[in-house]
Parts: C-alpha cells; sequence; structure tokens
C-alpha cells in the first residue's frame, strides 16, 4: 500500500510542473480572449504583453527554466503588438502567428535539409528515440507549423477580429493537442530498443 502511495506522489510530481506550464501558456491567450470581448483588440493586445512578460518571468521563477518556443513567442508577441499598439493596425497581431509559425517550420524543416533533427535538441531529454524517429516527428511538426500558418492567414483575412481571436484562443490550442497526440504511436514505434541484458 506503501509503495502504491509513492508511486502516486512520483506521479503527481511529473504531471504538476506539466500542468503549472499549461497553464503558464494558457494564461495570456485566455485573458487576450477576455480582454477583447469587454474592450477591443487594442487594449486586448496590451494586456496580452503584458500577460506574456509575466508568464515567462514566473516560469522562470518557479521552473527554473524557460522553454525556447515560448520564448521566441514571446519576443514576437512584444514586437508585433509594439507595433500594433504604436500605429493602431490590427494587422501585426493578426500576423504574428502566421510568422512565428513559418519561422517554426522553418528551422525544423532547415535543419532536416542539413541531416539535423532538431526537435531531438529540444525533446532529447524528455523523449528517447531512434534517429529515424527523430526526423520523423521533426518533418511532422515542420510541416504542422507551415499548416497552422495557412489556417491563420485563411482565418483572420476572412473572418472578423472577434472570430480571429476566438480561433487563436479555442481552435489552435485543441488541434496541436489533438495533432501531438496523433505523434504517440511514432514515439512507442521508434522508442530505442531495450538491451538484452537489461
Amino acid at each position: 500500500m506503501n509503495e502504491q502511495n509513492k508511486e502516486e506522489e512520483v506521479n503527481w510530481d511529473e504531471v504538476k510542473p506539466q500542468l503549472l506550464k499549461l497553464a503558464l501558456e494558457l494564461g495570456p491567450l485566455v485573458l487576450f480572449f477576455v480582454v477583447n470581448a469587454r474592450a477591443d483588440i487594442f487594449a486586448a493586445t496590451a494586456w496580452f504583453m503584458g500577460a506574456m512578460v509575466l508568464s515567462l518571468s514566473l516560469s522562470w521563477v518557479l521552473l527554473k527554466r524557460v522553454a525556447v518556443m515560448p520564448l521566441v513567442t514571446g519576443a514576437m508577441v512584444l514586437v508585433f503588438g509594439g507595433l500594433t499598439l504604436y500605429l493602431q493596425d490590427d494587422t501585426f497581431i493578426k500576423m504574428k502567428p502566421t510568422i512565428v509559425n513559418v519561422l517554426f517550420g522553418g528551422v525544423l524543416l532547415g535543419g532536416l535539409v542539413f541531416g539535423h533533427s532538431l526537435l531531438k535538441y529540444v525533446f532529447g531529454e524528455v523523449y528517447k528515440l531512434q534517429e529515424k524517429g527523430w526526423s520523423i516527428l521533426t518533418l511532422r511538426w515542420g510541416v504542422f507549423f507551415f499548416a497552422l500558418a495557412v489556417l491563420n492567414e485563411i482565418v483572420w483575412r476572412n473572418f472578423t477580429t472577434d472570430q480571429w481571436v476566438s480561433f487563436k484562443v479555442w481552435g489552435i490550442m485543441p488541434i496541436t493537442i489533438v495533432f501531438s497526440m496523433l505523434q504517440m504511436k511514432l514515439l512507442s514505434r521508434y522508442a530505442p530498443a531495450e538491451d538484452p541484458a537489461e
């Protein structure tokens, strides 16, 4: 019974940082949605920028690290959010997801062209995969980021600002989670072969 409790505690300790990380990533987006609904896109952008700075700071203090993707995204929010507020033109904040996704997709696919699976450098401590598995996973994520960029362009150019904000907050995250879950089979298939001695 004690061993079972210990296992549960260990599992909870592993899940806790992931839940905190998810909350820190979702918090600014939810705030963006709420402020846009109550005020407008410019007020929402200002709050979004502040929330991103707070989120990255809390990540550093509580998790002792800031992941590369949230850091790059945060920097882009500050740049494009700043342009949106300074020029009073919401085109910049709407284009930000397109540019960020093209950047991530380009870096991943560009790395593959030069024989490097860059996801391995980011997630190598979390997942153990054979080289072929890393290459396939990197290719899939690279293409996925480009697909998100195209999707963002379609939505912001053809729908209202409120609809785009709703899509950004309540559409992109579920799509990304579903896509991540679909990669589980690949993670199992290309897991390193176990050492017979073990």
